[in-house]
């Protein structure tokens, strides 16, 4: 059955009406899924495999029979390893559908079907008995319900219930234990990533609301591939420290707790930064280890291996510290059944442990209009000074200024060179609060007029009987993911026509869009077919991801922040299309075709994608690559300030390229790009 699907194009504004099938939800759970990333960690697998015959092996030991239950089995691979390894019988759970189907094909498939059960329910829903689920309770318990954070995918609460309800009184578990790590750093980078910081024009400085430097920010937690930050981006106050242990064979509780360490710093700063890891032995002893430690922890002779499913976390203090060298100080973790957040502190000389802290939330707005990268590209010094520099060459004492983007700095430096009128537009009511928050702090709340209004709404009576001589704009919006969704400017600049002069500067001027052919290190292999994994055959998973891919979402380009994803350059940067902001958008289709030339060997992945906005004739605004190295193709491991400036990939087939060109084709559209060999 076929249903009608209502979805908002971020490009254009408008509801586009899309036939999807039924299943189509499941389908783009699939496609953009981890499973192939998690199983292609051989690390991961290993240590599992190791762990799981060594739990095993306890049990035999014991005279007992090993009755495994597996809860998120996936694919059904541990339970195919707790078989082997001589388990009598495994109960598989796994709550997704789509992914228990395949479990039990792909455990039909490698013959174990008589000696594991998938059982499609959450873990919470399965029951013990002769007509239960499970005949009987379980001495072993294998799970991988882990995330970045460890406890964010509810690992503490279904613990909990399976050993109260599914296990037996004396169990193993795999892994043994998990254990968290932080270190906590001074780092105006990734603080830049949480708070606005002033912002310095020729004769004044825009604050931001104090309201604003004092909230402790998001929510969640900012989860990066801390290996690729470059070691000059933050300075170490403290060791790295254990915060807390979570022992799996024993009963796990999901009460909030907090978990005080005590330390001395070992270096004067500003504390601004916890950088956190976990790692978890699979075995009692603690002699099978599965880490998840940055790679500058690594000794030269270990190879560093490489996860997408599991990162680093990057939590903020709710404000800024200073710390002297040789301080006494207590950083904690607060810790509910799904998050972990920090607090630093001096240690208390009180008996017990310290109180807990509620879990940060954003009160002033600003983190819930501007995700973390949004703060870094505003306080991007470098970048927002083009903007300036570009505004003093179109604006006069005279300029009628609109701007169209969320939540920008724009209209501020538009005031500042002297624009006689400014008036911004904000898509919603919350990025209005904000802004006039921000506008009252600077005493510019009578200077710069906010008009919450889609464009196509806007009248002359909004701009004070006037025309607009200036539009402008970054263009940024918070409904767009991939580079053409900031086209909505475009389509915004179309509908305001009647409201603009004749002679109406428009700024940016253009927009370029850049593809580039690379071979990337690692990323590739979050869409790569496993085949066999360990020795077991998973092409089953294989299959079922490549049907998902051929719905139409699963074509789109997906959104990767390339300083995280070190990859190589096998062409040039190529232009695709060129889209101009000072016409109006053609009613016709765009489309343009071309060839890349490819300057280097290699396999290529995929491309990667990226705006070049130019602001006036000589001044331009890059979205994504900086530069690629000459003489060998490398991306530097460059982080600027808006956080290296998210560039969108398109992934091919892994295939090694001999040939000298790669066509494309682009579809305005469509928004797709094809790779073929020319």
């Amino acid at each position: 059955m076929k249903v009608f699907c209502g979805r908002v194009n971020p490009t254009t504004g408008a509801v586009d009406w899309v036939e999807e099938d039924e299943n189509y939800d499941y389908h783009q759970e699939i496609a953009r899924s981890s499973y192939a990333d998690m199983l292609h960690d051989k690390d991961r697998n290993e240590k599992y495999y190791q762990g799981i015959c060594a739990a095993v092996k306890r049990v035999k030991q014991r005279g007992d029979e090993a009755i495994v239950l597996d809860i998120g089995t996936g694919t059904g691979l541990l339970s195919m390893m707790a078989v082997t390894a001589g388990a009598d019988y495994c109960y598989a759970i796994e709550v997704f559908k789509p992914m228990a189907d395949a479990a039990v094909r792909i455990v039909q498939a490698n013959s174990f079907s008589d000696k594991i059960k998938v059982i499609n329910k959450h873990s919470t829903e399965v029951t013990v008995g002769p007509e239960g689920d499970m005949m009987q309770r379980a001495n072993i318990l294998i799970t991988e319900l882990f995330d970045t954070e460890l406890i964010g995918e509810g690992a503490l609460p279904s613990y909990e219930h399976a050993q109260h309800n599914l296990m037996q009184t004396q169990w193993e578990a795999v892994p043994h234990r998990a254990t968290v790590y932080a270190q906590l750093v001074e780092s105006r980078r990734l603080w830049s990533w949480n708070k606005l910081f002033p912002l310095q024009l020729d004769s004044s400085t825009i604050q931001p609301p104090p309201e604003m430097q004092s909230c402790p920010g998001a929510p969640s937690v900012c989860d990066v591939q801390l290996s690729q930050l470059n070691p000059g981006d933050f300075k170490s106050l403290s060791d790295v420290m254990v915060i807390f242990r979570v022992d799996f064979s024993q009963q796990v509780s999901s009460s909030a707790a907090s978990h005080p360490v005590s330390f001395t710093s070992i270096t004067s700063g500003a504390a601004q930064v916890v950088l956190s890891w976990w790692d978890i032995d699979m075995d009692p002893e603690g002699t099978i280890n599965c880490s998840m430690k940055p790679s500058w922890l690594y000794s030269s002779l270990h190879p560093v291996p490489w996860r997408d499913h599991w990162m680093q976390c990057v939590y903020f203090l709710p404000e800024e510290k200073k710390v002297a060298q040789g301080e006494e100080l207590c950083l904690t973790a607060h810790q509910d059944d799904y998050c972990i957040w920090y607090s630093l502190t001096k240690p208390s000389a009180e008996e017990g442990r310290p109180a807990f802290l509620q879990h940060p939330a954003c009160r002033c707005g600003a983190h819930i209009n501007w995700n973390r990268p949004r703060f870094g590209e505003l306080n991007d010094q470098s970048r927002m000074g083009k903007y300036k520099k570009a505004l003093k060459k179109i604006l006069t004492p005279s300029s009628v200024c609109l701007c169209v983007s969320d939540g920008s700095l724009v209209p501020l430096l538009a005031h500042s060179v002297g624009a006689a009128q400014v008036y911004t537009v904000e898509s919603s009511s919350m990025s209005q609060h904000l802004m006039e928050k921000l506008f009252q702090t600077n005493n510019l709340k009578e200077a710069i007029h906010i008009i919450q209004k889609s464009p196509d709404k806007i009248t002359t009576a909004d701009l004070g009987d006037n025309k607009v001589s200036a539009l402008i704009g970054e263009p940024f919006f918070t409904t767009s993911l991939l580079p053409w969704h900031n086209l909505y400017f475009w389509y915004s600049r179309s509908a305001l026509s009647d409201n603009m002069t004749t002679d109406c500067a428009v700024l940016p001027m253009s927009a370029t869009l850049y593809m580039l052919a690379v071979e990337f290190r690692d990323l590739w292999r979050i869409r790569s077919p496993c085949g066999t994994c360990e020795g077991f055959d998973v092409r089953i998973m294989d299959e079922m991801i490549k049907k998902s891919l051929d719905f139409r979402e699963s074509h789109e380009a997906e959104p990767h922040p390339l300083w995280e994803y070190p990859c190589r350059a096998l062409s040039d940067p190529t232009k695709v299309m060129t889209f101009d902001f000072r016409e109006t958008v053609p009613t016709d289709d765009m489309k343009a075709e071309g060839s890349m030339n490819l300057v280097r060997s290699g396999r290529c992945h995929g491309v990667v994608l990226w705006m070049e906005y130019k602001l006036t004739e000589d001044i331009s605004v890059s979205t994504g690559l900086l530069r690629v190295d000459d003489e060998t193709g490398n991306i530097p491991k460059t982080l600027p300030e808006k956080s290296g400036g998210t560039a969108s990939g398109m992934n091919t087939a892994s295939k090694a390229y001999t040939s000298s060109v790669l066509s494309w084709t682009w579809d305005l559209l469509l928004v797709t790009v094809q790779l073929l060999i020319s």
